[in-house]
């Protein structure tokens, strides 16, 4: 049973993480589309926070679905029986707070450790490019208001 469980925890994690890529590849087209042809939209400090919670809220909604891909698989292999408690238990575990008043059985316990070596990863993923982004706008912003020739 423990092959099987880290046989699931290796396809989670290789989902969990193709959802990452493209939800920050799609994050930054859109960022791109919108001030590639219209840098004046990037100016001032509400457009820059504009930009930036639209990030915040893009990589929350990633990790919302990767929570959720968990959930539903907690419920697929009967570890729970509501959508409710397994969707709180990937919650705690994806963010590593695992407070432990559920737990899951002996045989899936290494699932649970995966959710939660694997979400630590992607939240420090999306903390990096949320850096990125932060200090791209910055840089942009510093780039248009330079007067010609400096």
């Amino acid at each position: 049973m423990l092959l099987t469980s880290l046989i699931l925890a290796g396809v989670l994690v290789l989902a969990t993480c193709a959802v990452q890529f493209w939800g920050l590849v799609g994050l930054s087209w859109v960022m791109r589309r919108r001030y590639m042809y219209h840098p004046e939209k990037l100016t001032g400090v509400a457009s820059q926070g504009a930009t930036i919670i639209m990030v915040v809220l893009g990589l929350f909604c990633l990790h919302t679905i990767q929570i959720w891909i968990y959930a539903l698989t907690y419920l697929a292999i009967g570890e729970f029986n509501a959508v409710e408690p397994a969707l709180y238990f990937s919650t705690s575990t994806f963010t590593t707070v695992g407070f432990g008043d559920l737990v899951l059985a002996e045989n899936w316990r290494m699932l649970a450790a995966a959710e939660s070596a694997n979400g630590f990863l992607l939240i420090g993923w999306s903390t990096a490019f949320l850096v990125a982004v932060t200090a791209r706008v910055r840089v942009f912003e510093a780039e248009i208001g330079q007067p010609d020739g400096q």
